[in-house]
């Protein structure tokens, strides 16, 4: 038994050499060793190894309480960028995949003699405030969504992700359920046998794992590097929202719509007044010259220069100060 988890223990921490090797590349074995680089992810890691693999007696494998709990330090202490890359490394063989498996040491934190029934597990789970917290927080960000492209809420892979990773460590931690490279199915160690009338419920919850396309989108995604672009503050489709539509003056009773601007060119001319742009040849900035130098005669549908207006607006003040003077000459 000694050899045994001696074996095991260079099998996990990946100093020895791997079948698959030499072969073909295995990106489980990789990350194995990029964390082996980091002092905090090899020391919490080695730590997990450790207390997972210690047997207790030959009727009990291990101490589950104490396996869960190092590997809820080993997830929440390490920086995502290690322990996803060991936790959802993408696998062209079974070695790979079975490595992927045996990423959380499942025969003491997962496996069990028999298996209980799901609804039985969530409620055990639901007793305890964090398990209840970390539950939810799966329901809620890896929700199958199909209005999505990805299928998970809002297009978000690394929320589900990080939820999926925050139920390790607990009675309803997941797990592969088996070393197939490619068809990806995950489950926590329950079934559905026994619930009765609640089996409906039952496979439902369970569903939520077994066939979850958000899940497993995201796991396939981060496993083959495509969820680069994918994050919640770009999201890759908006929602349409309607073109911005800025009113325009209202024109007096007695102007008619014929004599008024475009609304381009008043929305143009004015963008250009305020930002105090450079005079170009460009056709919207001619047009805001002719705007600009352009004024409308109330009360009539004729347009004039400034140029102009002045020099035909003098005599026209002049006769009436001049028939204003006389008018007072004669009183």
């Amino acid at each position: 038994m000694i050899l045994a988890n001696v074996f095991c223990l260079f099998f996990f921490l990946g100093t020895g050499a791997d079948p698959a090797v030499s072969t073909k590349s295995n990106h489980c074995l990789d990350a194995a060793k990029a964390c082996n680089l980091n002092d905090n992810c090899k020391k919490l890691r080695s730590s997990y190894i450790s207390i997972c693999n210690r047997e207790i007696s030959p009727s009990e494998r291990c101490n589950r309480r104490k396996c869960h709990k190092a590997l809820r330090q080993f997830f929440d202490r390490v920086p995502s960028e290690y322990t996803y890359r060991m936790l959802f490394c993408s696998c062209q063989d079974q070695a790979c995949a079975e490595r992927r498996r045996q990423t959380i040491l499942p025969s003491c934190s997962y496996e069990d003699k028999e298996k209980p029934n799901c609804l039985d597990l969530r409620s055990l789970c639901r007793t305890d405030h964090l398990c209840r917290s970390r539950l939810a927080d799966f329901h809620a960000n890896c929700r199958a969504s199909y209005q999505t492209l990805t299928s998970c809420p809002t297009d978000n892979y690394q929320a589900c992700l990080g939820s999926y990773a925050g139920m390790i460590g607990f009675d309803i931690t997941p797990n592969y359920v088996d070393s197939s490279p490619t068809g990806i199915v995950v489950s926590p160690w329950c079934s559905c046998r026994g619930s009765g009338n609640m089996e409906e419920e039952c496979e439902k919850f369970l569903k939520d794992f077994t066939e979850n396309p958000c899940l497993r989108n995201a796991i396939q995604a981060f496993g083959n590097g495509t969820d680069v672009n994918l994050s919640p503050k770009n999201p890759p489709f908006q929602a349409t929202q309607a073109p911005r539509v800025e009113k325009t003056p209202s024109l007096p009773d007695d102007l008619s719509d014929s004599t008024s601007l475009g609304t381009s060119v008043i929305t143009t001319c004015t963008s250009v007044q305020e930002q105090g742009l450079k005079a170009n040849n460009s056709k919207e900035l001619s047009m805001c010259f002719t705007e600009l130098t352009t004024n409308i005669i109330p009360g009539s549908k004729r347009v004039i220069k400034p140029n102009s207006g002045p020099r035909r607006a003098r005599p026209s003040a002049a006769l009436t100060a001049a028939s204003f003077l006389m008018l007072k000459l004669a009183l």
